[in-house]
């Protein structure tokens, strides 16, 4: 795998593993963040998507997924907009790719969902979630393996209610999804006292004047969304500064087993909401957690979880048009409407092709001595708050 990742070139996407000409063969360019300081993620996304490739019997260029001969190109976008842009407009134009999967970055899938539609190829997120994608600027032939930005923190939003916490500091990077998580969590935390907002700089590393400013605000608890290496930072410093002991911490995408080992005992005793756990008792999460820690020795994260969950997604679509490839728009309607046989047990399609699911409870607890992450209970489940606003013309289930 690390040999794999090292010759990634930084601006175009590359076909793994030798290939010969094959009849109807289904083409899939695969775009993440592979490089510099966000790799974290990708490299997490990367790893989940090769073993559901391999789950569905897919090793290298040529093998059958789902009955059709395929063939996968790797891009990294570098954490930049143009980069991945120049990436997807290639494998557009040069390499005839079906389907376009992958994406950590919402800003990044709503620059890239543009020419991938407006070709009549598919776009399927493996995790960015960006608002207009299920509302304004939905596509039929786009599809979801993550989730929509909002609903996590909606359910943050009610499970903060539920807890009777009546005041929090919101903190968010300033991008696309930053602003969405923010926006969902008001609409759900009613009656609660806002104490303050900081959209901080994506990237941030040094929380020290933002820290200062919840000290000074008082609030019951903070909300922040914080992602990958940000979020490890952020954790650390947080339990450094001793507002904990004041103040209860609730994050999203800051704490899980991605991020667990780097942060460690400093994210004991916070909660966050997410759409899985380890401990999710069905066959199909227990073989992919077997299988995940014997390969990386580790417990795999939902990064990886939703890249694994879009390979069985896309076998599933293969087989049910029967390996008719060429009509891109009857296969994204064959994957909405089987639904999508997760990690997280069988899944829905709302009509603009993102997922209805259950949203968790999570905590941190010390267990034999390590942190471990803990679901505790369903919070909400529910659609996201913008398919009224997709077109009825681009709506299909």
């Amino acid at each position: 795998m690390k040999k794999l990742l090292l010759t990634v070139p930084l601006a175009v996407g590359i076909a793994v593993g030798a290939s010969a000409p094959a009849k109807a063969e289904f083409r899939i360019g695969f775009l993440n963040t592979l490089s510099g300081g966000a790799a974290i993620l990708g490299k997490a996304q990367l790893w989940g998507w090769t073993i559901g490739m391999e789950h569905e019997g897919w090793r290298k260029n040529g093998d059958k997924l789902g009955g059709v001969p395929t063939k996968i190109f790797i891009g990294d976008d570098q954490r930049k907009v143009d980069v991945g842009l120049r990436v997807v407009r290639k494998w557009l134009r040069s390499e005839k790719v079906h389907l376009v999967a992958g994406v950590i970055w919402s800003n990044i899938l709503a620059a890239v969902q543009r020419p991938v539609v407006r070709s009549k190829r598919i776009m399927l997120s493996t995790n960015a979630g960006w608002s207009g994608m299920a509302g304004k600027s939905c596509s039929r032939y786009f599809i979801s393996s993550s989730f929509q930005n909002d609903q996590a923190a909606e359910a943050m939003g009610q499970l903060m209610r539920d807890e009777g916490l009546k005041s929090v500091f919101l903190m968010a990077p300033n991008y696309q999804a930053g602003k969405d998580m923010l926006t969902g969590f008001r609409r759900t935390y009613k009656g609660g006292k806002i104490k303050g907002q900081i959209l901080f700089k994506l990237g941030t590393r040094d929380f020290q004047a933002e820290l200062s400013r919840v000290r000074a605000a008082k609030p019951a608890a903070v909300f922040i969304f914080v992602p990958g290496g940000m979020g490890i930072a952020f954790m650390k410093q947080w339990a450094a500064s001793g507002i904990g002991k004041q103040v209860k911490l609730f994050t999203n995408y800051a704490v899980d087993y991605i991020t667990l080992r780097p942060i460690g005992k400093a994210a004991l005793g916070t909660y966050h909401t997410l759409h899985w756990g380890p401990n999710m008792n069905n066959p199909r999460n227990k073989r992919y957690i077997r299988d995940f820690r014997a390969k990386h020795k580790r417990t795999p994260d939902m990064f990886s979880v939703q890249a694994y969950d879009a390979a069985r997604l896309i076998a599933d679509g293969l087989r049910a048009v029967k390996g008719n490839v060429n009509d891109t728009l009857a296969l994204v309607k064959a994957m909405r409407r089987g639904g999508l046989n997760s990690v997280r047990g069988k899944l829905k399609y709302n009509v603009n092709g993102f997922l209805i699911e259950p949203w968790y409870k999570r905590i941190v607890v010390l267990e034999n001595g390590k942190p471990e992450i803990k679901v505790a209970g369903v919070v909400m489940a529910h659609k996201d708050s913008y398919w009224r606003k997709c077109a009825r013309a681009e709506r299909h289930n």
